[in-house]
């Protein structure tokens, strides 16, 4: 690249978090951003895994982009590049310069010639000088041959990204179920290969074929007065000039009217974009594509059947295909270019991605493979990952797969983020997102704590637990265990929050299961099972290890009035590990959910979520009675809320270290 630099007026605009994932290491990571949104955008970071062996900031091309086609949703692309270096004497507008080329690279085997103008963006963080991100420096290119970079003047980090991004934007889904019948020669069993090829290619004509019908509604149900759905017909995806010369179309008054819809017409004009916190806030568009040939026409048409010749003796093999694309679209795009510039090029990344996948093994072992989206830790938009499903999510190729990943999205690999069980549903109704384990119209309530009062400790850093959680109490199930069931409930709380973050499948067991946990290892005598006898907190680690191969940590203290002491140390753990903790004490079980802790004048606070509370359902009275809440060691009026001549054990569940 050349050395030309000028100061410009350009604006970068930072919407994630973490815009270097890893800060303490050198390497070349992507910048993702969308070119719809009217600025230079920045939504999130992946890293580059795939180098060439003499080189760690030249990428390995066809890897590296077959494995980003995959995971990025249309309408977010690779803008641009960070190379992090620990280096003395940096050019920065020379190594802005490499960045920028790897991603011009990048991109043409994405996207081809499409966008060749788009502005791509080069940042270089040098380790030598702290390696923190306020000390990124960000240059710019403007044209596709240019070898000159810019300075950018100003960075703009945004406070509201998911208002910015989602506040413009909207989901759009469209969901396509294939079944290709291959015929192949038996004396030639590669042939195979060829046709699956050539039936992929065949897909890919048809979503470009001009009588091919697209069915766009609003996820919601438009009898209730909402927007009714629009029919989109291929033809009118194209410009004239690329209609094929004997295409014959009738274009009604209805179908000239859709051509002019952006996709505001979907999107609800007294939604709140003011609140939005994530893309569930977000509007809502599905696609459905039909392709029935037989739309009317003035000339007379003679039905129409597929045919596959053979040459000879031939089998058959059936490939089943289920296409799920998620693409984003800004409300100002018209239909029209959202299905033919985002969700067709989409399908089409998607069936390239599984038909690669596919391939190696398509005789002899028939993969089962099959989208999925996610949202991971500190991204604003959904992310793409193609699973085969004939793997168990514990077998080492899927785990090695999915730590693969963790890499690539600078996630931690001690919690399990991209299991199918994380996968979301943003169309799903209320319904479909029940959780079957409980009977229908019944749920636990989750996540109490949410918008309880302060716990008026002044100057504290309050440290919280980390994921959700159900609330197990007194007399719950059909069980009367008032007065010998605390420790059992919170149990199940600790469980259930293993549960809803994915590291187990089981389900939360019930007090007799417990009980008969502990007999199995020996703990417990056979009469124990079914007894109102209490358990402590070495009995609640015994029944982690067992059913969830969850480790524990136990902190003693002598008396009640010691427990303000271990506030450090309880607050590293709700940053470190994020679990609830049971307290044990004389006769008595809380499930602690967070501390607020002033280091300087030693004034702390509890977070109780209490077991032994017996009441309905409902967090309103929950709250108010102070079943949940901060509780003080010693209150306003001097009363000890722990006990003064009892030992305590804490439990501290530690997270298995998996993905």
């Amino acid at each position: 690249m050349g050395t030309g630099i000028t100061q410009n007026d350009v604006v970068i605009r930072i919407l994630c978090r973490k815009l270097v994932i890893l800060k303490n290491e050198a390497g070349l990571q992507w910048l993702i951003g969308s070119p719809l949104l009217p600025s230079l955008s920045i939504a999130s970071t992946v890293r580059c895994l795939h180098t060439l062996p003499d080189d760690p900031h030249s990428p390995n091309l066809p890897t590296e982009s077959d494995e980003i086609r995959s995971l990025l949703l249309r309408g977010f692309e690779v803008l641009g590049a960070v190379i992090v270096l620990d280096k003395n004497d940096l050019k920065f507008e020379k190594v802005a310069g490499d960045a920028i080329l790897a991603v011009r690279n990048l991109r043409k085997n994405l996207y081809g010639n499409d966008n060749e103008n788009q502005i791509l963006v080069g940042a270089v963080l040098d380790l030598n000088n702290g390696g923190a991100e306020c000390d990124l420096q960000f240059f710019i290119s403007r044209r596709r041959n240019s070898n000159n970079v810019e300075k950018v003047g100003t960075v703009v980090y945004e406070d509201q990204p998911s208002k910015y991004v989602w506040g413009k934007g909207c989901i759009v889904r469209c969901e396509l179920p294939l079944k290709l019948p291959l015929y192949y020669a038996l004396r030639d069993s590669k042939d195979v290969e060829s046709v699956y090829a050539r039936a992929i290619e065949d897909v890919e004509r048809k979503l470009r074929d001009p009588k091919v019908t697209y069915i766009l509604e609003a996820h919601t149900n438009s009898s209730l007065g909402g927007p009714q759905p629009i029919i989109l017909h291929g033809s009118e995806l194209v410009e004239p000039a690329e209609l094929p010369k004997n295409a014959f179309s009738i274009e009604t008054a209805q179908e000239s009217q859709a051509k002019s819809l952006a996709c505001s017409y979907f999107c609800s004009e007294t939604k709140d974009t003011a609140s939005f916190t994530s893309v569930e806030d977000a509007d809502k568009i599905l696609v459905s594509i039909m392709f029935n040939k037989s739309r009317s026409s003035l000339k007379p048409a003679a039905p129409t059947a597929e045919y596959y010749p053979a040459n000879g003796e031939a089998k058959l093999l059936v490939v089943n295909h289920k296409l799920e694309v998620l693409s984003y679209a800004t409300k100002d795009i018209l239909l029209t270019h959202m299905v033919s510039k985002l969700i067709i090029p989409g399908l089409v990344d998607q069936l390239h991605s599984l038909k690669n996948k596919m391939l190696p093994n398509l005789l002899l072992q028939h993969p089962l493979l099959r989208p999925y989206h996610f949202i991971p830790p500190g991204f604003l938009h959904p992310i793409t990952v193609i699973y085969e499903l004939s793997y168990g999510e514990t077998e080492m190729k899927q785990v090695e797969i999915r730590r693969s990943l963790h890499l690539r999205l600078g996630l931690p690999f001690d919690r399990p983020l991209l299991r199918i069980a994380n996968a979301i549903n943003l169309f799903s109704t209320k319904e479909n997102t029940r959780d079957k384990s409980q009977p229908k119209g019944y749920s636990l309530l989750k996540d109490v704590h949410h918008g309880i009062p302060s716990s008026g400790v002044s100057g504290g850093n309050v440290s919280l637990i980390q994921g959700s959680y159900e609330y197990y109490h007194y007399l719950q199930d059909g069980i009367d265990d008032s007065g010998w069931g605390c420790a059992y409930r919170s149990l199940q709380t600790i469980i259930s929050w293993f549960r809803q973050q994915h590291y187990t499948s089981i389900d939360v067991p019930s007090h007799r299961e417990i009980q008969q946990s502990l007999v199995e290892i020996g703990d417990k005598d056979p009469s124990f099972a079914g007894s109102r006898e209490w358990i402590g907190a070495i009995e609640l680690s015994f029944v982690l290890d067992k059913l969830l191969g969850v480790s524990c940590k136990v902190i003693n203290v002598r008396s009640g009035s010691e427990l303000p002491e271990k506030c450090r140390e309880l607050a590293l753990h709700f940053e470190n590990q994020g679990t609830p903790i049971m307290i044990g004490g004389g006769v008595l079980a809380y499930t602690l959910l967070g501390v607020d802790y002033n280091e300087v004048s030693g004034d702390c606070a509890f977070l109780i979520l209490d077991p032994h509370y017996t009441g309905n359902d409902e967090v309103k009275k929950i709250v108010n009675g102070g079943w949940c809440g901060w509780k003080k060691a010693v209150d306003s009026k001097g009363k000890h809320f722990f006990l003064q001549d009892k030992f305590y054990n804490l439990l501290l569940p530690q997270r298995p270290n998996m993905v």
